[in-house]
């Protein structure tokens, strides 16, 4: 078994951490936990999302929040967007990296984004393009790539084709996600195995939410396959508004806690990744989600 020596950790508490908070949070607070989480080493930060407010209102201030951050040299601070509109949007408040967002369930997609998953691939391709065309880096998500709510298990091939075709269409990285948690060490080695029939390795990164336990389980199956690239969300924040008991993302710190004790590198202060999830957890008045994070408290 061969262990990568460094993995990049892909910082998605922000955005996809806290766009389902009930509760507004303030653009200060957003600014501060960026900051603090570039201040404990993170290389990439998913800083907001350009959406419409009306589906999405705690996104809403994404510009004002990319300009009040410091941007430290190094650090990546993408952004999501869906359509043509937010990505100009994007692109006016200097967003560098962008992410759009597809599915490998059909039941899914409809309810996420009421269309088909070939519709929602079409409708990236003029994003990806213009995008690319000006200098900006794109990368691709991938949903329920081991479990649907509405459909349950879902075909390693399914998924296979969906990142297969982001990747055709011009992104440089493919994030493989987990949205409600089901998945196992096993079930996750057997679907990055079918989708690495088609990408490299070096291409692909691993997106597992904890709902039944198994995200650091599952991080290490992966790993044990070659990938190097983990997204995770600091104190364990976030979770799917259309995936009934997803508990949230596996928490950063945790992470970070495996990997150094395996002496992976990540570059990451994770006395510093803990106090922000402290800081964060404090703001918006909820216990941390990570285990690490308690036991070192």
């Amino acid at each position: 078994m061969t262990l990568p020596s460094y993995v990049k950790m892909v910082e998605v508490g922000p955005r996809d951490g806290l766009q389902n908070e009930a509760k507004p949070v303030a653009l200060a607070t957003k600014i501060g936990l960026i900051d603090r989480l570039s201040a404990a080493g993170l290389p990439v930060i998913e800083s907001g999302s350009f959406v419409s407010p009306k589906w999405v209102p705690q996104m809403a201030a994404s510009a004002e929040v990319l300009a009040g951050i410091v941007q430290k040299p190094g650090v990546i601070y993408p952004v999501l967007t869906p359509n043509l509109q937010g990505l100009e949007a994007a692109l006016a408040a200097g967003a560098r990296e962008v992410a759009v967002f597809g599915a490998a369930s059909e039941s899914f997609s409809q309810k996420n984004i009421n269309c088909s998953i070939a519709d929602s691939l079409d409708r990236f391709a003029p994003v990806i393009t213009r995008a690319l065309a000006e200098g900006v880096k794109v990368r691709g998500y991938v949903s329920c790539v081991l479990g649907c709510p509405y459909e349950g298990a879902i075909a390693p091939a399914a998924v296979a084709q969906v990142a297969k075709r982001l990747a055709d269409m011009g992104c440089y990285e493919i994030s493989l996600g987990d949205t409600v948690g089901v998945g196992t060490p096993l079930k996750a080695q057997a679907m990055l195995d079918a989708v690495a029939a088609h990408l490299p390795i070096s291409m692909l990164a691993a997106h597992f939410h904890d709902t039944y336990g198994q995200a650091l389980a599952n991080i290490l199956a992966v790993l044990e396959r070659g990938i190097a690239v983990i997204d995770s969300s600091v104190a364990g924040l976030g979770g799917c508004p259309y995936a009934k008991g997803a508990a949230g993302n596996v928490a950063s710190e945790d992470v970070v806690y495996m990997l150094h004790g395996m002496d992976i590198d990540t570059g990451i202060d994770l006395p510093k990744l803990i106090e922000a999830g402290a800081y964060i957890c404090d703001a918006i008045g909820r216990p941390t989600g990570s285990k690490v994070a308690r036991a070192l408290g």
